[in-house]
């Protein structure tokens, strides 16, 4: 599958002997602790993927004093400065070009890159708010939803950043049988399916499995860190090759009135398990 446009002048020797396509990647990443593990694993990716030759951009959230609240604020230029609609004027101010500056610089990222890796902490069952309040700032109407026409015919599976891959870091306090399929926080990928399936797949990414570092806050030993560095590394270099999370497209033939799932499709499966097709189909 392409990924980006890249032509035969961009393939470069890597340092093993055989040809690789240098790409960019986007990093966004939550911690406010430098020497946080997640922080150690931001700089792995960045030291991993930039000796490789590909170029690495940050989106380092709380170093960049991100504005995590969605409000009034984003829109200085009202198309309705009666009543505040969050779609309608999210939509005037990316169609007439009047988002704020910080904004339009992370969509200009999002379309630059190849792929996109997220590194943050597991809280609350979730991803920090500061990444969340990214998610729904940069992700304007027109942009990320209502997509070309306005409407949801351009969604989960397809949409602007169609043919990019994405690739979730998260550090879990618990130990891993805390997340198994009978665990008492449930499993990770269902845990985290807002953010791989209703962020990252909806504007059309490919979303790789999750890749979890648990009992992190258990972590005492440099002997333990150092492991965890070397797995991630060997999850970097499967960016571009690993299988991405099997989720069903919204127009390939599963959910015909763009809504609901048919009854042909997981019969007698519900909830966030039928949207994985491996899972139900095999």
């Amino acid at each position: 599958m392409p990924i980006g446009n890249i032509n035969q002048a961009d393939k470069a020797p890597n340092n093993y002997g055989d040809h690789f396509v240098r790409r960019n990647i986007l990093v966004v990443y939550a911690h406010p602790e430098p020497t946080s593990l997640t922080r150690q694993l931001v700089d792995v990716t960045a030291e991993t993927l930039s000796a490789a030759g590909h170029t690495v951009v940050h989106s380092d959230l709380y170093g960049m004093k991100w504005k995590a609240v969605y409000d009034a604020d984003d829109f200085p230029t009202r198309d309705n400065p009666e009543r505040l609609s969050f779609i309608m004027e999210s939509g005037h101010a990316y169609a007439s070009g009047r988002q704020t500056p910080d904004v339009i610089a992370e969509q200009q990222k999002l379309l630059e890159a190849d792929a996109v890796v997220l590194q943050f902490p597991l809280w609350w069952y979730g991803v920090p708010a500061i990444l969340k309040g990214w998610i729904e700032r940069v992700y304007a109407f027109g942009f990320a939803y209502g997509y070309q026409n306005g409407s949801n015919e351009f969604r989960f599976g397809e949409g602007i950043l169609k043919g990019k891959r994405a690739l979730v870091n998260v550090q879990a306090g618990g130990p891993v049988v805390d997340y198994g399929p009978r665990g008492i926080n449930g499993p990770i990928e269902q845990l985290l399916f807002p953010l791989t399936h209703g962020a990252l797949f909806y504007p059309g990414m490919d979303v790789l499995p999750t890749h979890a570092v648990y009992g992190a806050g258990q972590i005492s030993t440099a002997e333990e860190v150092e492991a965890i560095k070397a797995a991630w590394r060997v999850r970097l270099a499967g960016l571009f090759t690993d299988t991405p999370i099997p989720f069903r497209s919204q127009n390939g033939g599963d959910f015909p009135d763009r809504h609901t799932m048919a009854d042909h499709v997981a019969p007698g499966q519900t909830g966030l398990v039928a949207h994985f097709a491996d899972l139900v189909d095999s």
